[in-house]
């Protein structure tokens, strides 16, 4: 039986950087991945395919806008087997490089499954045995299917279906309202199809502030998606000629048909698996693994990192809570948990939806005392003039110094625009100290200054 300083359960972003991380420290690391295709969820089925599609199809909305800008532009058409075919090469390229890694021979890679037979052993799908002194956790999440009436005998897409798609769908009913569930739901719409999105909660991407849900949600109206928000959900039914869902919205029951249906509503994490009772690590109902600051599990020696143990499904947390738990493996001294009030968030619709630090709801729910001040995106110069009206940037602020605390901004190129906060969040900065940059004239940017004035000129006062 084969022995490690530092096993590694899942090669995605979490376990990868941390195997990185451990081997430079000097610890003996493997990897145990028994996917079909080695990359993680962000290379193969998330982040980069999606944002890969969704540009395209971002491409193709404004080619089919041209006339709002006195552009004459016969037609404007996806072709769905050369958008796949892109899409796949990109994806290939960095699967590829990923692979390379993973099989680079500075740590070992072990293509099976893995349960835990007790706190320190675990068992592969190979037939073989695995002890370690230190195991991490990085086996992600898939996607759940809720207790909705006939949503489990009813054929359905997840994800990975709608990244894959070579043709144009006549059309298709999406049920959630989340990050996934709206990218997905206005891409398929700009390709061409037909769409129904179907929301549980009052808003889409209800994690989000209200007012910044409701912008999102009125430009998804005006586009064309046909919107559904605060419902019920009924019965669900399929047959050869497509999908029925029945919902009550507003008291009403309401029917909806569909060639397609697109199952959004949710991820859990992928632990189920593992046998973690036999070693002793505690998890949520949902299969959530519970870790302290340092990524440890109930069981002191063992770490879990990124989906399965969240907070957040977001890949550079995921590296950073890998990171850590090498290091703390490694008995690296001095260290210092992942700060979650530098926590940064995009939302790739259109418009983009980006936050960083903390949020309005979370300063007003621990009675904090902060400024806020924002500015539409309709009353900007370079906005207007790109036809991007929809959003604002809203800026909050500690009251006597200034000192930022968050910032949300909805509207185009939003996640390169919440950059603006990084680096003054983590080094503590004022609005006094972003008004000394130079903000350049006539650029997207340029609105930031807006709600740092008025927030500066409140503590003037």
């Amino acid at each position: 039986m084969k022995s490690y300083d530092f096993l590694i359960l899942g090669g995605g972003s979490a376990g990868f950087n941390a195997a990185r991380t451990a081997v430079s420290l000097g610890l003996r690391t493997a990897i145990v991945d028994g996917a079909r295709d080695l990359g993680g969820l962000c290379i193969l089925r998330g982040c980069m395919p999606s944002k890969t599609l969704i540009y395209m199809a971002e491409v193709l909305h404004l080619a089919q806008k041209g006339k709002t800008f006195g552009l004459k532009i016969p037609s404007a058409r996806a072709d769905m087997k050369a958008i796949n075919a892109r899409k796949k090469k990109i994806i290939a390229d960095f699967a590829d490089y990923r692979v390379d890694a993973l099989t680079s021979g500075k740590f070992d890679l072990i293509r099976a499954h893995a349960r835990f037979l007790d706190p320190h052993t675990v068992a592969l799908s190979n037939g073989k045995k695995i002890h370690a002194k230190h195991i991490l956790i990085g086996t992600g999440s898939k996607v759940s299917v809720p207790p909705v009436p006939g949503l489990a005998e009813t054929p359905c897409w997840t994800s990975d279906d709608v990244l894959d798609l070579d043709f144009i769908p006549k059309s298709v009913i999406v049920l959630g309202g989340g990050i996934v569930a709206c990218e997905l739901a206005q891409f398929l719409h700009r390709i061409g199809a037909r769409v129904t999105l179907v929301q549980r909660s009052p808003n889409i991407l209800r994690d989000h502030s209200e007012d910044a849900s409701c912008v999102v949600q009125k430009a998804f109206v005006d586009e064309g998606i046909e919107l559904f928000a605060g419902t019920k959900l009924g019965k669900i039914s399929g047959d050869s000629r497509g999908v029925t869902v029945k919902f009550v919205h507003n008291g009403k029951t309401i029917t909806r048909r569909a060639a397609h249906l697109f199952n959004a509503l949710g991820r859990e994490p992928n632990t189920a698996a593992l046998n973690l009772a036999a070693a002793g690590v505690r998890a949520r109902p949902n299969g959530q693994i519970v870790i302290n600051r340092w990524q440890q599990t109930s069981a002191p020696h063992i770490y879990a990192a990124g989906d399965c143990s969240g907070p957040a499904e977001i890949v550079h947390i995921a590296i950073q809570q890998g990171e850590l738990a090498a290091r703390h493996a490694a008995a690296v001294k001095k260290l210092k948990p992942v700060d979650y009030s530098l926590m940064l968030n995009v939302v790739f619709t259109d418009p983009q939806l980006a936050t960083i630090g903390v949020l309005e709801r979370d300063l007003d729910e621990r009675g904090v005392n902060y400024l806020r001040a924002s500015y539409p995106f309709d009353d900007h110069g370079k906005s207007i003039l790109m036809e991007a009206n929809y959003g604002y940037v809203k800026v909050l602020a500690e009251p006597k110094r200034g000192r930022i605390l968050g910032a949300e901004i909805v509207g185009k190129d939003a996640g390169e625009l919440i950059h603006c906060f990084s680096g003054p969040l983590a080094m503590r900065a004022t609005v006094f100290d972003l008004l000394r940059a130079p903000w350049y004239h006539p650029t997207l940017a340029e609105i930031i200054t807006y709600p740092l004035e008025e927030i500066a000129e409140e503590i003037k006062k």
